[in-house]
């Protein structure tokens, strides 16, 4: 819904993942509630590769829903006196500082409890399928390989093995229940090298090369920081055993992607399945797309219709909350929000 009128508040939609009609890449999100509440929508202006948005186009909205990973920085929203949220459809916020946002009097909501399950089911999926050797067997029976080759991909199974999970937070714990009755031993690595929740579970947690070395499966649930990007490089790897699976449904940015591809071609893991990449969309040609021991996935593998219906919830919540000058539960870097800066015209928490 478009709107000409200055008083009325005005969402924008980012073009990396809706179109002029509303209709977006995850289906309906519920725009119908924005407009119930009085609340305009209008799709910005699409944005070339992974640059920021002009400031010029931000001029007239008091909100943005960012399906991709558009940056936000301070001189950005500076630039953009109206606007007063970034809601990010989905729980990453790559490229965005809450807290230098928070400053300028700009929330940051993001969506991390809609987007535990489904993300935890996609590492669950993954698992299983190399513990299945789920692609080589389907490879088997429609390529007419039946006879010769019905017993050659004989997957390893769970029942006994190490699941170590690198990072341990919402995702990583609620991964770590999932797979409490499949008789795995599931271990854990964190920033901070301790867990209350990790705790709570019974979960050892080690360094980053134990957890490697013990592992039968690694998965990967961390956030992305400037100091852990290419943390998952050749030594990693090399850690590893032969027969381990690597998984990572984070960010492609966590791995150094080349020593990965080598360690797969040497035989020094056994497979990866991976639903994220560096960069994205991958290259046409990338390596790992030619190797049989590799499960790839458009970084899509947990839109399922309930994660749509729960983050467009929570997205949409928070942009209503917002537009009444409240500040939701979801906002990150709230303790930099101040009475003085916040563009909200009642305050934080004002009616």
């Amino acid at each position: 819904m478009r709107s000409d009128s200055s008083n009325e508040y005005v969402v924008g939609l980012t073009a990396d993942g809706a179109d002029a009609t509303g209709a977006t890449m995850f289906g309906d999100i519920g725009l119908h509630r924005l407009e119930e509440a009085g609340i305009s929508w209008v799709l910005l202006p699409d944005i070339p590769g992974h640059g920021p948005a002009d400031p010029a186009a931000l001029a007239g909205v008091d909100a943005v829903i960012s399906f991709g990973h558009i940056p936000f920085d301070a001189e950005l929203v500076r630039a953009a006196p109206r606007l007063r949220h970034v809601a990010r459809f989905g729980a990453g916020y790559d490229g965005i500082d809450p807290v230098a946002l928070a400053r300028e009097g700009v929330v940051l909501t993001n969506t991390p409890a809609a987007v535990r399950k489904p993300l935890a089911l996609s590492g669950l999926t993954l698992l299983l399928a190399c513990a299945h050797r789920l692609i080589a067997n389907h490879r088997v029976t429609v390529g007419g390989r039946w006879a010769s080759e019905r017993g050659a991909h004989r997957g390893i199974g769970v029942d006994g093995r190490t699941v170590g999970i690198l990072g341990f937070g919402s995702v990583g714990s609620e991964l770590a229940q999932m797979l409490a009755p499949l008789g795995v031993t599931v271990i854990a690595n964190t920033r901070s090298g301790r867990s209350a929740r990790a705790a709570e579970l019974g979960i050892e947690v080690v360094d980053r090369h134990t957890l490697a070395a013990r592992s039968d499966f690694v998965v990967v649930a961390a956030a992305l920081t400037p100091e852990n990007r290419g943390m998952l490089d050749e030594a990693f790897f090399a850690a590893m055993k032969p027969s381990a699976y690597f998984i990572n449904i984070a960010r492609g940015g966590l791995v150094n992607q080349p020593a990965l591809a080598a360690a797969l071609d040497a035989g020094v893991i056994a497979g990866a399945a991976l639903d994220v990449y560096e960069p994205e969309p991958p290259a046409p040609d990338d390596p790992l797309f030619a190797m049989d021991n590799v499960i790839c996935t458009p970084h899509a593998l947990c839109w399922t219709a309930d994660f749509t219906r729960d983050v467009s919830a929570s997205v949409i919540d928070a942009v209503i909350t917002v537009s009444r000058n409240q500040i939701p539960a979801t906002a990150l870097g709230r303790e930099a929000l101040d009475e003085s800066t916040w563009r909200g015209a009642g305050g934080p928490g004002g009616d």
